[in-house]
């Protein structure tokens, strides 16, 4: 179809395109391999096919909203098989050749409604970022933003969107101005319908239109790969490989290590590792981490969705140098965060559960917090008491370690002084150790292990923090000293399982003392008394009141246990309402991250306050809860709320209940 002195010059043009699109994706990769190292190549086969199969089922786009994510599966199927259409193309282009009947009738039926569905859903995405306009693609006011990404984004995101509709409107005209030229053809319904329209144009006409759009089609795909890599469209080939190098429990942090390194957290872009920097360029910028954090929902100043974006905008600004290997001009908490985000976070892991592409924007901030923390001093100063506890006592209460058994006066706790290997090593924890109002879990607790007639035991006064608040609010050191005594202490009592009550504990003991070289067989009291109801070691009596429970985010979100807590409230005969936000998707009640320590961070309303209503409205007599913090932080409501429901731990709720 092209003459001779075309197809030339497009093979220049394609030269020179591809010449571009190469030196661009070439600084972005030396880009992201500046970060620091991070071990995420382990079980390479079994991460390159999770990433193949989350990528082509969408899975993680569908998590929410439901429309919109048919629009793009259809933008992403269309293109998937335009890799093979752009071919075919190109050689129809070039070779005489015309690629209809026979064993052409299945790809051209597949090209005809994939360009459908292409048209129909980048012009769906279109009219809803610029007719519609919902809040998705906002910020509140004191969220801090690159300076270039309010306007850079509506851009980006017209230039993108314009490129995909003309690519692929063009490619549709080609095709209809070829048909129309002979028969309509059933294997194309869409351009044949098309081509009734231009039926009364003159042969040469369609030749002409046939031959301009053909330009239009392949001609696009030249003048946009240059630009490629700098636009938000480059997350088509870096979500999957960011899929890939996902951590199955994307909350469990990995350690420093203080002997060798000078530097710790991250002040700047090349202090971040290589993850992360993937994460800015596989951010698709559709902010359905800031629609999911609790410090977002509440007014706050945090924006997970900002924070990547930002850190995006200023790579593409500095890249040339970035990628040479030059000092980024600035540091993160000039353009992407300021102190009211950084320490609002609560680490519910909302941001990266939601994320269709597999970033991890909760550890972007603890990266920063612990530059903050442990390189310059500065974290706010509610939180010296809890690290000075910590380090001092043993818990960040402050309180000595003298007084940690005293929640058990008047039960009989054995300890593992009476009994030092036992099968059930109950790690009470420092809130059920100190809080006046979580040792009525701990005491409920022991109810249950004596009623259930198990071998158990607690360290008593052996036992200090986890070191899990310290860690989130980026004092790695101490969290170091803490969990090295701890899995000292723990090793030596070799227990077959540490019984938690509370999910920072669990989680902390479970995934992030491996690193310290323990590795335990660690389970939540729920998933404990869900267990022992199952098996008739735990008897409980009929109980009819109504009971929601509220799904904490290190339980939930960050070990996946949902159904326990679930099976023990139900075992206990009580009947479970359900939040409208719950599993994966419930909201934090604002005590993570160290929050519980320090003062909240002003907004429209606290986080707890949020939920709390949220909870109430099921019409509950009770919310039910799996985790002391979050516990107090329903508490604190209930003290301003003239009609409260009870708010009481799954262990109270079975330890009423239990039958002689």
């Amino acid at each position: 179809m092209l003459t001779l002195p075309e197809r030339i010059l497009f093979l220049l043009l394609a030269a020179l395109s591809l010449y571009f699109a190469y030196t661009g994706f070439r600084r972005v990769y030396r880009a992201i391999r500046r970060g620091r190292p991070e071990a995420r190549f382990d079980r390479l086969p079994q991460r390159v096919g999770r990433a193949i199969w989350l990528t082509l089922t969408q899975q993680t786009v569908f998590k929410r909203r439901p429309w919109v994510s048919l629009l793009h599966a259809f933008v992403f199927y269309g293109f998937v098989s335009y890799l093979l259409v752009n071919l075919v193309d190109l050689l129809e282009g070039f070779i005489p050749f015309h690629p209809r009947g026979g064993a052409w009738n299945p790809f051209n039926l597949l090209a005809d409604l994939l360009t459908a569905a292409i048209l129909v859903g980048i012009l769906g995405l279109m009219v809803r970022r610029y007719l519609t306009a919902p809040q998705d693609f906002t910020w509140n006011p004191k969220v801090p933003l690159h300076e270039r990404v309010r306007r850079g984004i509506p851009t980006d995101s017209a230039i993108v969107g314009g490129f995909i509709a003309f690519h692929v409107g063009s490619r549709l005209l080609h095709k209809s101005a070829a048909l129309a030229q002979g028969e309509p053809d059933p294997f194309q319904p869409v351009a044949s319908l098309l081509a009734s329209g231009l039926a009364g144009l003159s042969p040469q006409g369609l030749v002409l239109l046939e031959h301009l759009f053909w330009w239009g089609a392949l001609g696009s795909i030249l003048l946009f790969l240059p630009y490629f890599p700098r636009s938000k469209h480059i997350h088509l080939f870096l979500a999957p490989v960011n899929l890939a190098f996902g951590q199955e429990r994307p909350g469990a942090l990995q350690p420093l290590d203080f002997e060798r390194e000078e530097r710790f957290g991250a002040e700047r872009l090349e202090d971040l590792s290589w993850k992360r920097l993937l994460d800015a360029y596989a951010c698709i910028m559709c902010n359905r981490c800031q629609e999911a954090c609790p410090a977002y929902a509440t007014g706050k100043a945090l924006s997970p969705a900002a924070i990547l974006i930002s850190e995006r905008y200023e790579l593409n600004g500095i890249l040339r140098d970035f990628a040479s290997g030059k000092e980024s001009p600035r540091p993160l908490m000039d353009f992407a965060l300021n102190g009211e985000a950084l320490w609002a976070c609560t680490t519910c892991l909302a941001c990266v559960e939601v994320c269709p592409v597999g970033n991890e924007p909760m550890l972007h901030i603890l990266d920063v917090r612990r530059a903050k923390v442990l390189m310059e001093g500065e974290f706010p100063q509610e939180l010296n008491n809890a690290f000075r506890g910590m380090e001092r006592a043993g818990n960040p209460w402050g309180i000595g370690q003298d007084k940690r058994l005293d929640w058990a006066e008047g039960l009989a706790v054995p300890t593992v002084e009476e009994k030092p290997h036992p099968e059930v090593l109950y790690w009470v924890g420092c809130a059920p150790s100190y809080d006046p109002r979580a040792q009525r879990i701990a005491r409920s607790m022991v109810e249950i292990l004596n009623a259930s007639g198990v071998d158990w035991a607690v360290l008593g006064r052996r036992e200090r923090c986890t070191g899990d608040a310290a860690r989130r609010a980026g004092n790695e050191y101490l969290f170091f000293q803490l969990a090295a005594e701890n899995v000292e202490t723990l090793n030596g009592v070799a227990p077959k399982t540490i019984l938690t009550t509370c999910p920072h504990c669990f989680h902390t003991l479970a995934n992030e003392y491996r690193d310290f070289g323990g590795a335990y067989r660690v389970v939540h009291h729920s998933q404990f008394i869900a267990e022992l109801l199952r098996s008739g070691k735990l008897r409980v009596s009929e109980e009819a009141r109504r009971v929601v429970f509220h799904d904490p985010c290190y339980l939930g979100r960050h070990n996946g246990v949902y159904e326990a807590p679930r099976e023990a409230l139900k075992g206990a005969g009580l009947e479970l309402l359900e939040p409208p936000r719950n599993r994966e998707r419930g909201f934090c009640c604002g005590a993570g991250g160290a929050q519980f320590w320090k003062e909240e961070e002003p907004g429209a309303m606290r986080v707890s306050q949020n939920r709390y209503r949220e909870l109430k409205g099921t019409g509950a007599e009770v919310i039910a809860t799996g985790c002391p913090f979050c516990m107090a932080m329903m508490n604190v409501e209930v003290a301003q709320d003239e009609a409260p429901p009870e708010v009481l731990d799954l262990a109270e709720l079975v330890a009423r209940g239990l039958k002689a």
